[in-house]
Parts: structure tokens; sequence; C-alpha cells
């Protein structure tokens, strides 16, 4: 059986622009100091592990959602080509 067109062109692209993976190596690193910030503490109720921990852990999160939801415009996606 043939293959389609669309998938042989579409081979060597990636799945996101270079930007998306720069903002999800940054939630990623926000998440880790978040967690490892509430570890090296290791107070049950100390300053970071209650304020400054989770802020840093929901930022992360929410930097992930943004970058797998945010999509370049058409003419930038082609200048980065």
């Amino acid at each position: 059986m043939p293959q389609s067109s669309r998938r042989q062109n579409r081979s060597g692209t990636l799945v996101f622009a270079n930007w998306n993976y720069v903002l999800l190596l940054i939630g990623v690193a926000l998440i880790v100091v978040g967690f490892t910030a509430m570890y090296l503490e290791g107070q049950y109720l100390g300053f970071i592990s209650l304020y400054v921990s989770p802020v840093l852990i929901i930022g992360g999160y929410a930097e992930i959602i943004y970058a797998l939801l945010w999509a370049p415009d058409e003419q930038s996606a082609v200048e980065e080509q």
C-alpha cells in the first residue's frame, strides 16, 4: 500500500516550535526547584514549605500547560525553518 504524501512530508518536522520546548523546560525546572526547596527545609510548618514551594510548583505546572497550548502564528513558524 502506498503511504500518504502528508506522512512523508511531515516526517522531519518537530511537533512544537523551539520556544515551546524552552517553556516546557522552564516549567519542569520550577517544579524541581519547588520540591527540592521543600525537601531541603525539612520543617513541616516552615515558611518555604508552606508558602514558597507551592507557588513554585503551581507556577511550574501552569508554565507546562501554557507551553503545551501555545501555538506560534504561521509567519513566525516559516521564519524559524
